[in-house]
């Protein structure tokens, strides 16, 4: 591509609307692999407001106001995911419209908080129900507009100027930043806005350029692209992409194929963007760029360009995609190469890291701590080192034989010490020894004894009760 030397921004805006557009155009390094393939990332979140969205809200704002239908000291409402909302309230705040947004409540705080910092009014909707529910955010959204003196919905899903914005914007401006080289795009559909604008007119300069969408596992849209029939519907975790009703603002026919990508890899690679790449993006980014790197390997080609959307800011998904507690709680957190040191922890929430007995302690006390701990086997330590083990099952043999044995020390009923490793020790490798070998781990932090891993606490890791 021709290198454009000129420096970005060079003359002072009106305004800050005169700032959306002209993002730049981003070559993925690490996480593509090595495929021969480019991928570029169309930098979006870089609007003003943060999202590819931008380009639509005032977009829509001048197309009510052409139509007479939006009038000065009017109200602007609409159903959204957040980033239209944003789009549209940056707009608003410069032309003087109020707002009001209705809004799932699956999406997260950052997005209510950030359309409330912009005047913006928010109404949270149950998430988990169907489309013709009265509580349905769309749903809602009319219902206020009704009940709104001087209320129009702007009508993303619906409204014609969403897809022309792209098509005269987006779309112009990845032909020119790729030099007419560009083979596949890939996007994701919410409304479709983006994907139809820009298809059209990368279409138009070269019918050979291939549209891709990637949709989230659950979504209708890859069914009805298939079928032309409306499929089942499940809640998915990725906002902003896809949908339970099929928008009249995407094209079917000008994506050449819809790819479904689940919540787990759509997250983690959202998270490798941003800490591989420094492109600090959200969940849809995810989606798209998954299905960006696959295709990209699939074709193999130095010849070949992609260019996927990098739709918002990550810094409106902070609770939730980068938080590892949230990412956790969803069983969304793939961690790659686990320590023993990452099982001890998540460990502690149900008892203590170690509980342990003294070579001198009498074995009714050893008893007693596996009865009020819930566990099996106690390992015998002596000046930081484990020197034996004793077993409940062991134990209570031996008490059966001769019951004197409940006053004696432990020592006396010692089985083979177990194993001492260091918390930063390699999972796998533990989890092998652990198999043919002792019943636990101890688990040594500075050289002293921290805790103790079981086969019962890999197996519970392993299964995902702890994630």
């Amino acid at each position: 591509m021709l290198e454009d030397t000129s420096p970005p921004h060079r003359r002072p805006y009106e305004n800050v609307i005169d700032a959306i557009g002209w993002t730049p155009l981003i070559k993925l390094n690490k996480v593509v692999g090595r495929t021969r393939t480019p991928v570029y990332g169309k930098a979006e979140f870089m609007n003003p407001g943060g999202s590819v969205k931008d380009r639509i809200g005032i977009a829509m704002i001048e197309a009510a106001e052409a139509a007479g239908t939006l009038k000065p000291g009017g109200v602007i409402v609409e159903g959204t995911a957040g980033n239209t909302g944003v789009g549209l309230a940056v707009a608003a705040c410069v032309k003087g419209y109020r707002c009001i947004f209705t809004m799932p409540d699956k999406f997260s705080q950052e997005k209510i908080r950030l359309l409330r910092a912009f005047g913006a009014e928010v109404v949270t909707t149950p998430s988990a129900v169907p489309p013709d529910h009265p509580e349905n955010y769309l749903n809602v959204a009319h219902r206020i507009v009704e009940e709104t003196p001087n209320a129009v919905m702007a009508g993303q899903f619906y409204n014609e100027a969403n897809p022309e914005a792209h098509y005269e914007t987006t779309g112009p401006e990845i032909w020119i930043q790729t030099d007419g080289r560009v083979t596949h795009f890939v996007g994701a559909a919410g409304t479709g806005g983006t994907v139809t604008g820009v298809a059209r007119y990368l279409k138009e300069q070269n019918p050979a350029v291939r549209i891709l969408t990637a949709d989230p596992e659950g979504s209708i849209y890859s069914h009805y692209h298939r079928t032309r029939e409306i499929g089942p519907y499940a809640p998915y975790k990725v906002e902003g992409a896809g949908n339970d009703k099929i928008p009249t603002t995407l094209d079917f026919d000008l994506v050449d194929e819809f790819r479904v990508v689940g919540d787990r890899d759509s997250f983690m690679m959202a998270r490798r963007l941003t800490r591989e790449e420094g492109l600090f993006v959200g969940t849809t980014t995810g989606l798209i760029t998954h299905a960006a790197v696959e295709l990209a390997e699939e074709l193999d080609d130095p010849n070949a360009l992609v260019v996927c959307l990098l739709c918002d800011t990550g810094e409106r998904y902070l609770s939730k995609l980068y938080s590892d507690e949230w990412m956790r709680e969803n069983r969304l957190l793939v961690d790659e190469s686990p320590s023993i040191e990452s099982l001890l922890l998540q460990k502690t929430d149900r008892i203590p890291a170690l509980i342990s007995v003294q070579p001198g302690t009498r074995v009714q006390e050893a008893l007693q701590l596996i009865e009020e701990n819930n566990v099996s086997q106690l390992p015998v330590i002596q000046d930081h080192h484990c020197v034996g083990s004793v077993s409940e099952a062991t134990m209570m043999a031996r008490l059966v034989a001769d019951p004197q044995l409940i006053e004696a020390p432990v020592e006396e009923l010692m089985e083979p010490a177990l194993p001492m490793v260091e918390a930063g020790a390699d999972f796998e490798t533990v989890t092998k020894e652990l198999v043919s070998g002792p019943p636990a781990v101890i688990v040594r932090r500075h050289g002293e004894p921290a805790g103790i891993v079981t086969r019962f606490d890999v197996v519970h890791y392993l299964i995902g009760l702890d994630r």
